[in-house]
């Protein structure tokens, strides 16, 4: 009976001691640390005290300041922005410098809700006024104006608990879910059917089977794009308690910035399919070995920033890492001199463009094919099928010979005759290589020279020099070998006799031997049928097959 009495006698008294322990706690705006502390403090459940709160609206009247102030704290718990005072700056003179122009303000969450900021008015922090103003506005966006009908519609039993939720939140919940997996079936096939149309207007092509099938994957995750932005608008509705709701929206975040990073690849994937389409169809191959490159730049790229954007969402300072990262990166590129270069290298190569896959070409010691063209070093295989890998920062600075440019091989060679060849035979043969030349399919019959332009040391030279028009090496050969064959046939038929270095004593004549000097047939009707039968037989003449290309 006693304790009971105690008890009635001092319960007065520790409440009013509560009350006025709640009293001496007192309005702080002075910083934004404690213009925050002030309006969440005072709009919890054992400290609510929203006159107070709505100290930290500036300039409207108490009952306005009132619901603006709550509203604020409703949003923030809506979108599960959990505000961590340890982070909040307490200089009461911070600039925020992140903009072009410094302004004496702090932006709470610069991402996900920028339009909610403090500022300095006078030497105190309040909410500003252009956040006082939108407040309601975005209030609305949160909490649409369904949201309070349903919550009177709801009966009594709709509020009991299960497992911690509201029976009316969990009905609410999985139809939500519900409604999503439905917006998600919808939205990818009009997705697709939007993807199709819009790859037609820009390539102007049919869709081939490659193409279609990347095109479904990009479709996938846009729905799944359209369903989460479907869930992120309406959760906040269902009035979750502000852990829940940083959590859930955590998730959200997390699995909207991977469906982006999931499109975006999928998107290169798709640039890079035809753009491979279109370099296929241009004359050289430099672009076709650009495509790999491309490819997994661009892949790359999107990686990191994703893989940026993740830890940003953990409440990762990314600048500071960036900074660090660049820092870091220019120790390393100081270091590693030669592959910068090699890079810069590459980069010139493409933009020059020297030179295309499968180009002949001679760069200082190094003669071969182009294999491939790499981001530190190109590969050239020679011709004895041996491969040089030369360093692009090299490769770019050297004078490259790009025979596969040319627009015709040329060909020149020497034809030595005997020095006690007849002129007319001389004459005779010189016209006659020159008809085979016009006659010849793979020779420019209006860019050639067969002269009798010298003398040498053991015989009479003829220059023999024409353009093939096929740039193939075993075209080339082919061709070759029937110019040769042609010119000794007519050589045989003209009696005209190749000479070869050696020395020769002459003695006119021995006693009874006849002259060792060839008979050499200077008739005109000889030369002419000779001659004759020597084109006769060309023209007639089917040239072997091609042999499989070396070079």
């Amino acid at each position: 009976m006693k304790r009971k009495l105690w008890i009635l006698l001092f319960f007065p008294l520790i409440t009013l001691a509560q009350i006025q322990s709640l009293d001496s706690v007192k309005v702080d705006v002075s910083n934004p640390n404690a213009t925050l502390t002030t309006h969440l403090y005072f709009l919890q459940q054992d400290s609510y005290q929203p006159k107070k709160a709505a100290k930290t609206i500036y300039g409207l009247e108490e009952n306005i300041a009132i619901r603006k102030a709550i509203k604020i704290k409703k949003i923030l718990d809506g979108k599960g922005l959990y505000v961590d005072l340890k982070k909040i700056t307490t200089n009461p003179k911070y600039v925020d410098s992140t903009g072009y122009t410094a302004y004496a303000r702090y932006i709470l969450f610069p991402d996900r809700m920028p339009d909610i900021y403090l500022e300095k008015i006078n030497s105190n922090w309040y909410y500003s006024s252009e956040t006082v103003a939108k407040i309601d506005a975005i209030y609305s966006n949160v909490f649409p104006w369904y949201v309070e009908e349903l919550q009177d519609s709801i009966p009594v039993y709709g509020h009991k608990k299960i497992l911690g939720i509201e029976l009316w939140q969990l009905v609410a919940l999985l139809l939500v879910f519900g409604i999503a997996l439905l917006i998600f079936a919808l939205t990818k096939k009009i997705a697709f059917w939007v993807l199709q149309r819009v790859q037609h207007q820009i390539t102007k092509t049919n869709l081939n089977f490659e193409v279609k099938i990347v095109l479904k994957k990009l479709a996938h995750p846009i729905s799944l794009l359209v369903a989460l932005g479907f869930v992120d608008l309406i959760f906040p509705s269902l009035q979750f308690s502000l852990e829940v709701n940083a959590w859930v929206f955590l998730a959200i975040n997390i699995a909207r910035t991977i469906f982006w990073i999931y499109v975006f690849l999928k998107l290169v994937k798709v640039i890079m399919q035809i753009y491979a389409e279109f370099t296929e169809k241009t004359h050289g191959r430099l672009d076709d070995q650009l495509v790999p490159i491309l490819h997994n730049f661009l892949t790359g790229l999107v990686l990191v920033v994703g893989f940026f954007n993740v830890l940003r969402l953990f409440g990762v300072d990314t600048t500071t890492l960036i900074a660090g990262a660049t820092i870091g990166g220019l120790a390393v590129a100081l270091a590693s001199q030669d592959t910068v270069k090699n890079l810069i290298g590459t980069i010139m190569i493409f933009m020059d463009k020297p030179f295309h896959i499968d180009d002949w070409i001679e760069a200082g010691e190094v003669v071969g094919t182009v294999e491939k063209v790499g981001f530190r070093s190109t590969r050239v295989r020679a011709a004895d099928t041996s491969i040089y890998q030369i360093p692009n920062s090299k490769l770019s600075e050297m004078v490259v010979n790009n025979k596969g440019l040319r627009l015709f091989r040329r060909y020149n060679t020497n034809l030595g005759v005997r020095y006690d060849t007849p002129p007319a035979l001389i004459e005779a043969f010189v016209n006659g290589v020159r008809q085979i030349v016009i006659e010849h399919p793979e020779t420019r019959s209006d860019s050639y020279n067969v002269e009798f332009s010298g003398f040498g040391d053991s015989a009479l030279l003829i220059m023999v020099n024409v353009y093939f028009k096929s740039l193939a090496w075993s075209t080339e050969q082919t061709s070759k070998h029937r110019l040769h064959m042609a010119i000794i046939k007519l050589a045989a038929e003209l009696g005209v006799e190749f000479a070869f270095p050696s020395t020769t004593v002459t003695i006119e004549q021995f006693p009874d031997k006849s002259n060792l000097s060839p008979k050499y047939d200077t008739s005109q009707a000889k030369i002419d049928a000779s001659i004759s039968k020597v084109l006769t037989d060309f023209k007639n003449d089917t040239p072997p097959e091609n042999t499989p290309e070396i070079e």
